[in-house]
């Protein structure tokens, strides 16, 4: 069976990757074929978000046991709270031939690219500083000194999307959705990833 591929989507805090990657999920053409990997967390739940579908909230006692026993693909300390991705979602599905996407922060992407070298790095650029501002400030759920470390940390954030293998610049969030699909469909069709069944029609020419 042909392996699933791993799709790591990364961006500053605020510009919009979530809400690109919840859209692209709810396509009926993916259902089945597609898998949103739910990541360890030990912050705080916002409102209205559920455990085991946004993110699984734990200790940090819990996240630590995890981790101890190489539990997580990938790991990284981000504003103060835990994040981490579990094998557990990620690596029998790649093997069952279902794709998976990773919403991880940079950090993240490079342990996971050490680890998955073929995996597809997609970053999310927003349009500029003040529309990312405006849109941490429009969300509500922080501090405003938590939305100065966010801004700070999206410059740093920002140069590492220039290593990306895709750039998504979210200013109209419908285009940005037909995006992230395309880039998803296109690997799909790509002929490594079709190999067994291009092997099989080649074969019937030959008989």
């Amino acid at each position: 069976m042909t392996q699933g591929d791993l799709f790591i989507v990364s961006s500053p805090s605020g510009a919009g990757k979530t809400t690109l990657i919840r859209r692209v999920l709810e396509d009926a053409g993916f259902r089945g074929t597609l898998h949103f990997s739910v990541s360890h967390t030990t912050r705080r739940p916002r409102t209205g978000e559920r455990d085991g579908v946004e993110y699984y909230f734990v200790s940090e006692q819990g996240f630590r046991s995890l981790e101890a026993r190489d539990g997580f693909l990938e790991w990284a300390v981000v504003h103060g709270n835990l994040y981490g991705t579990s094998r557990a979602e990620v690596e029998p599905r790649l093997a069952a031939g279902i794709d998976v996407l990773l919403d991880i922060d940079v950090q993240g992407a490079r342990q996971v690219r050490s680890r998955v070298p073929e995996a597809i790095k997609i970053f999310v650029f927003p349009p500029s500083k003040g529309v990312l501002e405006r849109r941490l400030r429009t969300r509500a759920s922080d501090t405003p000194d938590v939305v100065a470390r966010r801004l700070e940390a999206a410059v740093a954030e920002m140069r590492e999307g220039g290593d990306y293998d895709y750039a998504i610049i979210n200013e109209d969030l419908e285009v940005s959705v037909d995006e992230l699909r395309s880039i998803i469909v296109a690997r799909r069709a790509g002929r490594l990833r079709r190999r067994e069944r291009l092997d099989a029609i080649l074969k019937t020419f030959t008989t």
